[in-house]
């Protein structure tokens, strides 16, 4: 690793991703393997007043809120983003529905119309109630910690936003 210090070091999946032949999640196939794809919300904020599927059943899997055991929420820091929608429309694209299919071109040619009411959006970041949301996470005894230390190193920090930049959108495969 050493050698590397310095010098251009060639990435090991270079070539093949810079030709086009390494090999994504897309292009692998795996007998009975279902394609799936998430229906989305397309108002900022509102209301989910019905799901019509315009689709032959036959093959499908659909999943919606009902399906999910326990609670319907995806916890980051706070438990505040539900999986799928159940009736409130908190953002644009939010996940709605998922379908499954084994036939890839079944999958995409499905038509799924989601009725939504609209809300009024709010689109200044200084009037939204979650955008500078405080979040505290208190561990520990912290005036006891600061007795205690040597130094105290104070000051206000930002980092900006960090994102990967993958080639390939994200995906996953079970087996």
């Amino acid at each position: 690793m050493l050698n590397a210090v310095g010098r251009n070091v060639p990435r090991k999946d270079g070539i093949g991703k810079a030709t086009g032949q390494a090999r994504y999640a897309d292009d692998l196939r795996f007998p009975g393997m279902l394609h799936g794809r998430t229906i989305r919300s397309t108002i900022p904020c509102g209301r989910l007043t019905a799901v019509r599927l315009d689709l032959d059943p036959t093959g499908f899997t659909v999943v919606d809120h009902r399906d999910i055991p326990g609670w319907n929420v995806v916890t980051l820091i706070a438990d505040d983003q539900p999986c799928l929608v159940e009736r409130e429309i908190r953002h644009v694209a939010e996940p709605v529905l998922l379908l499954a299919h084994e036939n890839r071109e079944a999958l995409f040619g499905a038509r799924v119309a989601l009725e939504e009411e609209p809300g009024e959006p709010i689109f200044d970041p200084e009037r939204s109630p979650t955008t500078f949301k405080t979040i505290l996470i208190e561990k520990g005894d912290l005036p006891a910690g600061f007795a205690a230390a040597d130094h105290v190193v104070e000051g206000t920090y930002r980092t900006g936003h960090q994102e990967h930049v993958y080639i390939e959108p994200q995906a996953v495969i079970a087996v």
